[in-house]
């Protein structure tokens, strides 16, 4: 007898023969992965503001859609989750359903953006972006898509500039940042953040992305890397997994001033809520957000946890407000198989209804 396990020397020899095989295939494997790199769609530049690039993203037929969808991805992370390759992109999905698509690139800021604030990033970026496919396309209002910290910039711009969105899509946004299940919110609330940027000026992007692996450090230190013994004699797979690795690596630093400004204002006074969101001079009111919205977060997402976007519905002043759950994480609503044809759908169907 060897336990309720049923592990005997025999099946360990197996296995262990296995794992060496494995891993000497794996060696030939790597010798011939090229290097990888994402953004699968053509795209081309439209319009820039310093380091801020406004793409159109290019699809194989002509867009169908009348009204122009910009999307405004969060500051901490490359925006090219949306388009990662040919098999998992977003974008590439709502091209085929005849969406005209642009999208924000931040930049990666540099030591001369340090004093960048939120009013640069969404009454100028997002603003500036907006006003130029207003006049390109000849329409008084554009689509929105936000997404993470791009939806919180997306929501403030909307409510600031409402004749400007003619519909707005949230995606994994956070509106209520004090929900006790959102381990982020409670990291930064009670955090000196004026001592942070007044020490650090920019906030590097190593720091930032230490503490979002630190989140769930078992899954995403240990854990992913042993599965990738799984993989390594795989070569597609192997690709994927480096291509999603160079992504979360590839991270721009935090302009100082814009995150001070965000963790004071968002996490820690919780200002969609309680209000105290102030851009350029004027009160962020989401009562003002009178355009159709459509908010879509992910069950299992461990950044932005439902908790935290739902609230979103008793806050916006419009009676036409859609919700779209989505089972997965807060990566997996982007790259996942059934993500690939849920939210595109969704998205288009959403638009075309309205």
């Amino acid at each position: 007898m060897y336990g309720p396990l049923n592990i005997t020397p025999a099946g360990l020899a197996e296995e262990a023969m296995r794992l060496q095989q494995k891993l000497a295939a794996g060696l030939q494997v790597l010798r011939e992965v090229d290097d990888v790199d994402f953004g699968a769609t053509r795209r081309e530049e439209v319009w820039r503001d310093g380091k801020v690039v406004l793409y159109r993203f290019i699809g194989e037929r002509r867009p169908t859609a009348e009204v122009p969808l910009l999307i405004a991805y969060a500051l901490v992370n490359r925006p090219y989750m949306v388009d990662l390759q040919d098999n998992k992109s977003l974008v590439r999905q709502l091209l085929a359903r005849g969406q005209d698509v642009y999208i924000i690139d931040w930049g990666y800021p540099d030591r001369s953006d340090r004093f960048l604030d939120l009013e640069d990033y969404i009454e100028r970026f997002i603003g500036g972006a907006v006003d130029h496919l207003r006049e390109a396309h000849g329409v008084d209002a554009v689509n929105l898509l936000g997404i993470c910290q791009g939806g919180a910039f997306s929501l403030s711009y909307a409510a600031l500039n409402p004749e400007k969105v003619r519909n707005l899509i949230t995606m994994v946004t956070p509106v209520d940042f004090h929900t006790p299940d959102n381990m982020l919110s409670n990291w930064t609330r009670g955090m000196d953040v004026d001592l942070f940027v007044d020490t650090l000026g920019n906030v590097p992007a190593d720091l930032m992305n230490m503490c979002y692996l630190t989140l769930k450090p078992w899954r995403l230190f240990v854990q992913k890397y042993v599965g990738m013994a799984d993989i390594l004699d795989d070569r597609a797979a192997m690709e994927d997994f480096l291509r999603m690795e160079k992504w979360i690596f590839d991270s721009p630093d935090q302009a100082g001033e814009a995150f001070r400004q965000f963790i004071a204002m968002y996490y820690q006074r919780n200002g969609f809520v309680e209000g105290g969101i102030e851009i350029g001079g004027r009160e962020v009111h989401l009562g003002m957000v009178e355009m159709p919205v459509l908010n879509i977060y992910a069950e299992q997402d461990h950044l932005v946890p439902p908790s935290a976007s739902k609230p979103l519905r008793g806050l916006v002043g419009t009676d036409d407000y859609s919700e779209l759950s989505f089972r997965g994480g807060h990566i997996g609503i982007y790259v996942s198989g059934r993500a690939q044809k849920e939210v595109p759908d969704a998205i288009h169907g959403w638009l075309a209804q309205r």
